[in-house]
């Protein structure tokens, strides 16, 4: 928050605010945003639904959600293997959902899903792991469950010798009815 604070203000953007808070239970009024956007946080939340829920609460009618994350490839092997590297890698992980369960989540929490896109994004080891200071013994278990891993989950997220691998993005677009 900090970080955010300091950039806005050498920025001379003098309507930025931080605040810390839980998706699940926002500290903000009803109906008091134009836009909620998240970006590759998602996967940390305890409960989606009830995020979604209360970014429903604090969107003016016609307000729009945009949501960016990792997604879950949906089968159910590959999804084990993409949970399991996650998890290792960063101990505040609970989730990454597949497009259908996106869909759903939205739908439960009375948004109106307007745009879904999907990408391949490509993550290089050795920063992947840096980013999140992963302690080097899970991040050795990282590589020896890469090693372990069927062809096909080698295939799918296009195993490199160094670890790298590609993971599936998405990006969702909603608005609260008006």
């Amino acid at each position: 928050l900090e970080v955010v604070a300091e950039a806005a203000n050498d920025r001379g953007l003098e309507n930025v605010a931080t605040r810390q808070g839980y998706a699940e239970s926002l500290p903000f009024e009803y109906s008091e945003f134009d836009v909620v956007i998240s970006r590759y946080s998602a996967h940390h939340w305890h409960d989606v639904g009830r995020a979604l829920r209360e970014v429903n609460r604090v969107l003016k009618p016609d307000g729009v959600l945009i949501v960016m994350d990792v997604m879950s490839p949906g089968h159910p092997v590959r999804d084990i293997w993409l949970q399991t590297v996650e998890a290792l890698r960063d101990t505040s992980h609970v989730r990454n959902y597949s497009s259908g369960e996106w869909l759903s989540l939205i739908n439960d929490a009375n948004l109106i899903a307007d745009t879904l896109l999907t990408d391949r994004l490509p993550l290089e080891f050795s920063s992947w792991v840096a980013r999140m200071r992963t302690p080097v013994a899970l991040s050795d278990a990282i590589r020896a469950y890469q090693q372990s891993a069927s062809a096909d989950v080698k295939a799918y997220f296009a195993l490199q010798e160094d670890g790298s691998f590609t993971s599936d993005t998405i990006m969702v677009e909603a608005h609260k009815a008006g």
